[in-house]
C-alpha cells in the first residue's frame, strides 16, 4: 500500500512526511522488544538513579552506533557475519536469562552490574544488535538517508521513554520480563534465519503479531496486590487501643483517690466524730 501511494501522481509534497511517519511508527513498534530488553539490563543496577543514568548514557552511545550503522548500511549488508554476531549475542542474552537462578527464590534475572560503566556498553551493544534488524527494514522503506536518520532519531527518543516505563512495569507484572526475553529470542532467530536463507523470513506483520501476543501474555498478571486501606485499619486499631488504655487509666486514677481518702478516715477516726 505504501508503494502504491508513493508511486501515485498525488504523492508530490506528501512523500517525505508520509515516509517519515511510517519510519517513526516502524521504529516505535519494533522498539517495544528492544525497550524491555534495555530496561531489564538497566535493572541490573540496584539504584534507580544509576538505572536512569545507564539508560541515558547507554542510549547516547547506542545512537552514535545506530547512525554509523545507517551510514554504512550498504557496506554492512555485504557481510553476513555482522548479522550472525548480532543473532548470537541476542540468543546468548536469552540463554543467560532463562538459565539463571537467584538465591532469593527468583527463577530468572537479567545481568547484574557492580558499577554504571559495566551497564552502559551492554545497553549500547544490545541496541546495536536490534538495529541490525530495524535498520534493514527502514532502508527498505526509503532510500533517502536523511529520512532514515530522522526516523532513527525519533526512534531512539521513543526508546528512552519506553524503557523508562518498562523499568517500572517489570516490577508490577509477573510475566513481563519473561515475555520481553522471548521477543528478544524472536529477533535473534530472525537474524539467524536471514543469515541462513533470507527467503525463509516470515512476513513483517507475522513478526509484529507474534510480539503483540507475547506482550499480552506479559501484561496478563499483575503482582501489586497491597491494599491502601490496610495502614488506616492498623492505625485505627492502634488508636482504639490507645483510647481504651486511656479510659482504663482514668478509671484507675479515680479508684486510687477514693482508696487514699478511705485510708485517711481510718487513720484519723476522731475527725470523723467531730
Amino acid at each position: 500500500m505504501i508503494d502504491q501511494i508513493l508511486d501515485s501522481p498525488l504523492h508530490i509534497g506528501i512523500e517525505a512526511p508520509l515516509v517519515l511517519l511510517v519510519l517513526s511508527l516502524l521504529e516505535a513498534v519494533l522498539s517495544a522488544d528492544n525497550a524491555i530488553a534495555l530496561a531489564a539490563i538497566a535493572q541490573g543496577l540496584e539504584d534507580s538513579k544509576l538505572q536512569r543514568q545507564a539508560l541515558n548514557l547507554g542510549l547516547v552511545v547506542a545512537y552514535v552506533l545506530r547512525i554509523s550503522l545507517i551510514l554504512t548500511a550498504t557496506w554492512v549488508a555485504n557481510f553476513w557475519q555482522f548479522e550472525l554476531l548480532g543473532a548470537v549475542y541476542l540468543l546468548w542474552l536469552v540463554f543467560k536469562y532463562f538459565t539463571s537462578n537467584d538465591s532469593d527464590g527468583q527463577e530468572h534475572h537479567g545481568p547484574r552490574f557492580e558499577s554504571l560503566w559495566q551497564a552502559i556498553p551492554m545497553i549500547a551493544l544490545t541496541d546495536l544488535a536490534f538495529s541490525l534488524d530495524s535498520v534493514t527494514t527502514a532502508i527498505a522503506v526509503s532510500q533517502e538517508t536523511w529520512l532514515v536518520l530522522t526516523g532513527a532519531t525519533i526512534g531512539i527518543i521513543a526508546l528512552r521513554f519506553m524503557a523508562g516505563l518498562f523499568i517500572r512495569w517489570l516490577d508490577e507484572y509477573l510475566h513481563l520480563e519473561d515475555a520481553g526475553y522471548l521477543t528478544v529470542a524472536l529477533v535473534g532467530l530472525r537474524l539467524l534465519v536471514r543469515v541462513i536463507n533470507e527467503d525463509l523470513l516470515p512476513p513483517e506483520w507475522l513478526m509484529i503479531s507474534a510480539i503483540a501476543l507475547i506482550f499480552l501474555w506479559g501484561f496478563s498478571v499483575r503482582t501489586l496486590t497491597d491494599s491502601p486501606k490496610e495502614p488506616e485499619k492498623i492505625a485505627g486499631a492502634g488508636g482504639g487501643a490507645w483510647e481504651a488504655g486511656g479510659a482504663g487509666g482514668a478509671g484507675g486514677a479515680e479508684e486510687q483517690e477514693e482508696q487514699e481518702e478511705q485510708e485517711q478516715k481510718e487513720d484519723h477516726p476522731q475527725r470523723a466524730v467531730h
